[in-house]
C-alpha cells in the first residue's frame, strides 16, 4: 500500500522535505495531493534516516504546505511496454503524443533497469550498415557497439542522426531491426523536424521516439535516455531484435544533471558538474551490448555537443572512456561544404575489425581502409606543406597525395543527406580514390587484392 505523510516541512524550489518517514527508497514516485485536489508527481533524490527530499517534476509555484499530502508509491519511474510501441511517438517521461492513444501494457518495466553481469555478455561481432561511408567504410559501427558522435553547435549532428536513423540496418534481412531515437532538451522546431523526417521516410514503422523539449523539467531530461534504453532492452532481450539507439544531445542530459546536483547543494566538480558524472553516464552507456543466448542486441550512439568544440570538456572527455570510440564532426570540413562533415583521422571505432572482413562486409575492406587512412593522413601532411612552402617544394607524389585528400573529401567522405551507400559502393569509391596514387604506394594492400579489385586509372 502506498504510504501517505501531513510531515511536508519544506519546499525551496523544485525540491520538497518531507520528515517522519520510514521504509521510503531512492528514485521512490511520489504524488503530492492538496486539499483543491490538485496533483503533483516528484521522485525521491535523497533519504537521509526520517527525512526524504523529493525533487517535483513540475514547478512548486502555488503549493501550500499545510494542506498538501505526499504519497510514496513504493515504485521508480516506469514505461509501458508492448510490441505496439514500434511506430509510435512518446514524450520524454513516455506518455504517447502521436494522438493514436495509450499503449495497452503487456508489462511495466522500471526505467532503471537491473545490472547486467559481464559474464553474460557477448562480444560484439556484426556489421551494422548506416550507408554512410565516412563511418561504414572507416569507423565501422558493429553490433552491441556504444559508439558516440561528437559534434559542436551548429554543425549538423541533427540531420546526420536522422539520416543514420533512416538508414541504418543489420546485413542478414531475416532478422528483425528497430531504430529507438531519444530527443533531449530539444526546441519545439527540432522535434517538428524529427517527427516529420520519420513520418516522410516511412521509417517511423520500424522506430520509437522519445521528445523531450527544453521546456519540461530538469528531472524529465534525466528520465528520457532511460525510457529509450529500457524500450530496447524490451524490444531486443524480450522480441529478439537488433536495436540501434540514437541519443542526441547528451550534453542536455548532463546539463540537467548538473542543475538537479546544485539544487540538492552538492560539492561540484570538474565545470561545475557532480563528481559521480562519469559513474551516472556509464549507468547509460553500459545498458547496451549483446547477452549470450539471446538473439537480439542494443547498439547505441550517443551524440553530443561539446562546448567550444573542447574535447577535453567533461562531457566528451567521461563519454570516451565508456565507450569504444568516438566519431567527430570537423568545423572546417562543414565550411567547405562537406557532408557529413566527419574528420576521419581523430574519429575511431575500436571494434570495427570485429564487424568487417570476408562474410561480414568484403574480403578487402580491412586493407583498403588502412591504405586509405595511410593516403590521407599523408595528404592533408602535404597539402599544408605546400600552404607554407608553396607547391614547388612538393614532389611529385606528395602533388599526388594532395590531390588524393582533396578527390577522398569530396568523393567518399561527402555524400548527400538522402544518399545510402551501400558497403560495396563505399568501397569501391575509396578503390576509385587509390587509382590517383601509382601502385608502389599502395603498400598496406597485398597484391592479389590490387589485382582484383582496383580499377584502371584514368
Amino acid at each position: 500500500m502506498p504510504k501517505e505523510y501531513k510531515t511536508i516541512r519544506e519546499v525551496v524550489g523544485p525540491l520538497m522535505l518531507v520528515d517522519q518517514v520510514e521504509g521510503i527508497k531512492y528514485d521512490e514516485l511520489v504524488r503530492i495531493r492538496q486539499a483543491s485536489g490538485e496533483e503533483r508527481i516528484g521522485k525521491v533524490l535523497e533519504v537521509d534516516h526520517d527525512r526524504a527530499l523529493v525533487q517535483l517534476f513540475n514547478s512548486s509555484q502555488g503549493l501550500r504546505i499545510s494542506d498538501a499530502k505526499a504519497m510514496f508509491l513504493g515504485r521508480g519511474i516506469e514505461i509501458k511496454l508492448a510490441p505496439e510501441i514500434v511506430g509510435r511517438v512518446f514524450d520524454g517521461m513516455g506518455r504517447p503524443i502521436d494522438g493514436a492513444g495509450d499503449i495497452i501494457p503487456q508489462k511495466m518495466a522500471d526505467i532503471n533497469g537491473t545490472p547486467l553481469n559481464p559474464v553474460a555478455r557477448n562480444y560484439p561481432s556484426e556489421f551494422i550498415e548506416t550507408g554512410i561511408s565516412a563511418i561504414d567504410g572507416l569507423n565501422t559501427l558493429v553490433r552491441g557497439q556504444k559508439l558516440p558522435i561528437f559534434s559542436g553547435s551548429g554543425l549538423p549532428h541533427a540531420k546526420l542522426a536522422a539520416q543514420i536513423a533512416r538508414q541504418a540496418k543489420v546485413k542478414d534481412r531475416s532478422e528483425s531491426f528497430a531504430v529507438v531515437f531519444a530527443a533531449i532538451g530539444i526546441t519545439f522546431e527540432e522535434a517538428n523536424y524529427f517527427i516529420q523526417d520519420f513520418q516522410r521516410s516511412g521509417a517511423i514503422e520500424r522506430s520509437v521516439l522519445f521528445m523531450n523539449l527544453a521546456a519540461d523539467p530538469a528531472i524529465e531530461r534525466i528520465a528520457t535516455p532511460r525510457m529509450a534504453i529500457t524500450c530496447a532492452e524490451y524490444l531486443a532481450y524480450e522480441l529478439g531484435m537488433h536495436v540501434l539507439i540514437i541519443l542526441t544531445d547528451i550534453t542536455n542530459y548532463a546539463e540537467a544533471i548538473r542543475e538537479v546536483s546544485a539544487a540538492r547543494k552538492e560539492v561540484p566538480g570538474r565545470r561545475g558538474y557532480p563528481g559521480y558524472m562519469y559513474t551516472d553516464l556509464a549507468s547509460l552507456y553500459e545498458r547496451a551490448g549483446r547477452i549470450k543466448e539471446k538473439k537480439g542486441s542494443i547498439t547505441q550512439i550517443p551524440i553530443l555537443t561539446m562546448p567550444e568544440d573542447d574535447k577535453t570538456h567533461p562531457i566528451p572527455d567521461l563519454t570516451g572512456y565508456i565507450t569504444e570510440g568516438q566519431i567527430i564532426l570537423s568545423r572546417e570540413l562543414n565550411l567547405k561544404g562537406i557532408y557529413p562533415p566527419i574528420d576521419v583521422l581523430p574519429s575511431l571505432s575500436r571494434l570495427k575489425d570485429k564487424g568487417i572482413g570476408e562474410g561480414k562486409t568484403r574480403e578487402d575492406h580491412s586493407e583498403t581502409m588502412n591504405q586509405l587512412f595511410s593516403a590521407y593522413a599523408r595528404g592533408k601532411e602535404a597539402k599544408e606543406l605546400s600552404t607554407i612552402l608553396g607547391e614547388a617544394a612538393l614532389s611529385d607524389v606528395d602533388k599526388l597525395y594532395a590531390q588524393f585528400a582533396i578527390e577522398f573529401e569530396e568523393r567518399y567522405v561527402q555524400q548527400g543527406p538522402r544518399e545510402n551507400r551501400p558497403i560495396e559502393k563505399t568501397l569501391t569509391i575509396g578503390w576509385k580514390c587509390l587509382t590517383i596514387l601509382p601502385k608502389t604506394e599502395l603498400k598496406r594492400i597485398s597484391l592479389d587484392k590490387i589485382a582484383k579489385y582496383l580499377p584502371e586509372g584514368d
